[in-house]
């Protein structure tokens, strides 16, 4: 095999040739079945240190120039592509070519991602910044109304984006949680803490 790829930020196992690149590309399309963003998709493969991140990057772009993704409609924030027939063909075909362990860990994490993009559309935090650090708002949706909103200081941008990050990662168990405290369910409290934390014996 041609290992005609950069190896910075690769684990072992990963792929070192272009040709492996667009294949695993392809794959996660063609497995997902779902519409995914570039971005979406270079996550997916460099969560695990499948791949480099500028050759994962290059071999997008050229599958898009070649036609074996299509841009499809944005979904309002960001513009998503499908496979092409031309860009199923490579997938079909060239499935055996990459390693069962590296397919595992690009499509479980392509499906949490996601997952994530849909409870981060669905559950909504806004950093506003002050003249004493960032204000953090964030908002629990039941679709037509707001179940939930409060507002977290924060003194700094990396703390703000942690709070931000914990909080999209448990929408429904924040909100259980504020829930049961202030009707002093304190049953439901330790329920919802378990979520997070695992058992609390």
């Amino acid at each position: 095999m041609l290992f005609n790829t950069f190896d910075e930020g690769i684990a072992p196992g990963g792929l070192r040739s272009k040709y492996e690149i667009k294949t695993l590309i392809c794959y996660l399309y063609y497995s997902v079945k779902e519409n995914m963003s570039r971005d979406l998709i270079i996550e997916a493969i460099r969560e695990d240190e499948l791949a480099n991140f500028f050759e994962v990057s290059a071999a997008f772009d050229e599958l898009v120039a070649d036609r074996n993704l299509i841009e499809c409609a944005s979904d309002g924030s960001e513009t998503v592509y499908s496979l092409s027939d031309n860009g199923k063909m490579i997938a079909e075909q060239l499935d055996s070519t990459l390693a069962y362990s590296v397919k595992d860990k690009a499509v479980r994490c392509a499906l949490k991602l996601l997952a994530d993009r849909k409870t981060a559309r669905e559950n909504f935090v806004d950093i506003e910044r002050t003249e004493s650090g960032f204000n953090v708002k964030c908002t629990v949706s039941g679709g037509d109304i707001d179940l939930l909103s409060f507002t977290l200081y924060a003194p700094d941008i990396e703390q703000a984006e942690i709070i931000k990050k914990s909080f999209l990662s448990y929408p429904s168990t924040v909100y259980k949680t504020m829930l049961a405290l202030m009707t002093k369910d304190r049953d439901n409290v330790g329920g919802a803490l378990e979520e997070v934390y695992g058992s609390l014996d």
